[in-house]
């Protein structure tokens, strides 16, 4: 869709920090984190809300979102991870999009208070993005697979 950051992001027009690319979504780095490695999931398609999402496209979405908050948590070394989205109210982007955090005991996230950072420098950024790709589990393969290749989980 025109306009849409996030669909610049799948078609590659716009910079991201891309984790993975596969046929059920994209997942790239948010560039303001609530903790470093803050991950951002979308669908291929421009949707906006959950709702959007067809029925028949639930469990590949969802499979790329569990892959992706294990990944974060193995690549990062996290205690686990925060998985969230908004429909509509507070929704930053109006496209269906994931969010999976980081966290580690003490880190200060209380309830829905999302304070945000920056990374310090795009090599900062690259090697929070390698960290998480090189613990994504199996399953469509990474971001290197074209985007058109049948996936076989």
């Amino acid at each position: 869709m025109a306009g849409c950051v996030f669909c610049g992001i799948v078609a590659g027009e716009v910079p991201a920090f891309r984790v993975t690319d596969e046929p059920d979504g994209v997942a790239f780095l948010d560039t303001r984190p609530v903790f470093k490695g803050h991950v951002l999931v979308v669908p291929r398609t421009h949707l906006v809300t959950l709702g959007d999402l067809p029925p028949e496209s639930l469990a590949g979405y969802f499979g790329l979102v569990r892959r992706l908050a294990i990944a974060v948590e193995a690549g990062l070394a996290a205690g686990g991870t925060f998985v969230a989205m908004n429909n509509k109210v507070s929704q930053s982007v109006p496209h269906l999009h994931t969010h999976v955090v980081p966290r580690t005991r003490g880190d200060g996230l209380r309830g829905f208070f999302w304070p945000r950072t920056r990374y310090a420098d795009d090599a900062e950024a690259t090697g929070y993005t390698a960290r998480i790709e090189a613990a994504l589990p199996a399953g469509c393969g990474r971001r290197r697979r074209p985007p058109t290749t049948p996936c076989t989980k």
